[in-house]
């Protein structure tokens, strides 16, 4: 096939072949006129020559575009329709070629004539080829009919466009019957309650045709081996038929158990013993009490003998346990002892997180020891936790006594310590604003306060001027080692690049050119709106790619002389790096821009 050179040269011839592939599937897949295929097959359509353009837009209901009105059947509640827009081209303007060429594009509006049966989305298509095509989705809502039309909003191109074809109506109709849906709600299978708080189970059912209903579950007979005590498994089952004869049904089975052992006590008698610690001068009676109130039948008791003490006796501990289908109750002890003196009381230790400076940074507790002659005492040791804060804390000896009953009061013994309680607090002396990369201020300092130790020092981190957003951490330290943090973002900001500018195609075109050519490459770059011109803040760099067969091929329109050179030209106010071509033929390679910030531009070449 030959084509007609025109003014443009080879960008012509290429365009020329592209728009008669176009056409040469449009005539066979579309059912164009046979005429049009005619021309078509017999090459007398020539790209260039007065070739036949596209200004018609259609939907794909079917393979024609005609005056006849498609129709959309649906159904309410069913799945969304779908069709698809898509460019014809008919040469009605009498322009060369498709109207949608470069970086032009036509806007269509899409609406439904009647909401409320039918939608359509998107609400607006934009197309920028004459091979683009846009899906449409169209949702049902009630019975009846909608015509679903177009409009033209926005239009780039010199030519027009029919968006007649387009239009098509919905005819929805009522949904068919539907199973219902049961679920079993309240309970949950496999969900163990609690006797006496099982939650009521009950049924829901979601119908298309009946819509939903709610009523209680059907309960079976609780199983297993304490069932007598209403512990066990229980099974609730929901069954439901709807209208259109169509039933759905489903159980859940769940466990009901005691959730609590048994308790057990004791009663003495007399109840309060003449000493302290269960120490008597005269010997008391021991009775217990195990009560099981969930499952009583399931009850086994270890131990459990009353007893009724006559005589003096060293400390002798009478014990009980039990255990159920709740569990096991925790063993009760009860030591009976009879006798008598009074302890004294010493400072031993103490406990705490130790900071600098002879202070603690966490509140102390201080370890009290007793000793006694006679009996011995009821506590050998025992602790007492600090109140508040400051250099001269006191911490006060609790009561101790010994098995007898007798009694050592409260602050026998007493001890100071160094508390501190409270962090520091730490704060930014300035705050760092959105500035963009090589223009970042100094990381700011920080100070620290502190009411009780001192403060100590104050360091700041995390400063960084990379592009990104950034966290400075404020660290505070008082004299007692206690830390505190704060933070603040800051963000470095990127530069903005622009281009690469023609002659160079961008957006994964491959740019052809002859091998050794040197190709000037333009763009610019800006720091918000101040634009750089410095070459150091530029590197450029190419490596040899794969070849793409399916890749759009454009060609170097313009060309420079000499050799590989970088620099900012002022008149134009941009960048400008002439790139001398390697000399392979046939080889592909990308050539990208890289700023110092870490921003990059990179388009594609293929060598000729």
């Amino acid at each position: 096939m030959s084509y007609l050179k025109t003014e443009d040269g080879g960008a012509s011839a290429r365009m020329g072949a592209r728009r008669f592939g176009f056409f040469h599937a449009l005539a066979a897949g579309r059912g164009r006129s046979a005429a049009l295929t005619g021309l078509v097959t017999a090459g007398l359509l020539v790209a260039g020559a007065g070739m036949v353009q596209a200004d018609d837009i259609s939907n794909g209901l079917d393979g024609t575009i005609d005056s006849t009105v498609e129709a959309m059947p649906l159904n309410v509640g069913g799945p969304a329709g779908t069709t698809t827009l898509y460019v014809s081209p008919t040469g009605g303007d009498g322009k060369t070629g498709c109207n949608l060429t470069g970086s032009t594009s036509v806007t269509v509006a899409l609406a439904s004539g009647n909401t409320a049966v039918a939608t359509v989305s998107p609400g607006t298509v934009t197309f920028t080829s004459c091979g683009d095509t846009k899906m449409l989705t169209v949702t049902p809502v009630s019975t009846g009919s909608a015509g679903i039309t177009a409009r033209v909003i926005n239009n780039t191109t010199p030519g027009s466009f029919n968006v007649a074809p387009v239009s098509f109506t919905v005819n929805v109709a009522a949904p068919a019957n539907t199973a219902p849906v049961v679920s079993v709600g309240g309970v949950t299978a496999g969900s163990s309650y609690s006797k006496g708080s099982v939650p009521t189970a009950t049924c829901s059912v979601s119908d298309k045709e009946d819509g939903n209903k709610t009523f209680p579950a059907t309960l079976g007979a609780v199983s297993g081996p304490d069932m007598t005590d209403g512990i066990g498994t229980q099974t609730a089952t929901c069954s439901y038929t709807d209208a259109g004869g169509a039933s759905a049904s489903e159980s859940a089975t769940y466990n009901i158990v005691d959730s609590t052992p048994p308790v057990i006590g004791y009663t003495l008698t007399p109840g309060a013993p003449d000493g302290l610690n269960g120490w008597y001068k005269a010997g008391p009676a021991l009775v217990w009490s195990v009560t099981e109130a969930e499952s009583p039948n399931s009850l086994m008791k270890t131990g459990c003998v009353d007893q009724t003490i006559l005589a003096d006796q060293a400390p002798t501990t009478y014990s009980c346990s039990a255990a159920s289908a709740g569990g096991s109750g925790a063993q009760q002890d009860a030591t009976i002892a009879v006798d008598g003196t009074a302890p004294s009381v010493s400072y031993t230790s103490a406990t705490g997180t130790q900071g600098s400076n002879g202070w603690y940074i966490t509140p102390v507790t201080a370890t009290f020891t007793a000793t006694d002659a006679t009996s011995g005492p009821a506590t050998d040791s025992q602790t007492a936790g600090s109140s508040g804060e400051g250099a001269a804390v006191a911490v006060d000896s609790p009561a101790f006594s010994d098995m007898a009953g007798n009694i050592t009061p409260a602050g026998a013994s007493q001890q100071s310590f160094k508390i501190d309680l409270t962090d520091p607090v730490a704060s930014f002396d300035s705050i760092l604003a959105p500035s963009y990369f090589g223009s970042v201020p100094a990381a700011p300092t920080c100070t620290s306060t502190d009411s009780t130790s001192g403060p100590a020092n104050c360091t700041v981190t995390g400063y960084s001027a990379a592009v990104g957003t950034h966290t400075l951490t404020a660290t505070a330290m008082d004299m007692a080692g206690r830390l505190s943090t704060t933070s603040q973002d800051y963000t470095v900001l990127p530069w903005t690049l622009k281009g690469f500018y023609q002659p160079v195609d961008m957006g994964g075109a491959f740019n052809t050119v002859k091998a050794g050519s040197t190709v000037p490459v333009k763009f610019e770059i800006f720091a918000g709106s101040t634009e750089l011109t410095d070459t150091s803040y530029v590197s450029m760099g190419a490596k040899q790619i794969a070849c793409s067969n399916s890749a759009v091929l454009d060609e170097i329109e313009l060309l420079a002389s000499g050799n590989t050179s970088l620099r900012y030209d002022s008149t134009s106010g941009q960048f400008i790096y002439n790139w001398k071509t390697p000399a392979s033929s046939g080889a592909c390679y990308a050539l990208t821009m890289t700023a110092t910030d870490g921003s990059t531009l990179s388009a594609n070449f293929k060598l000729k």
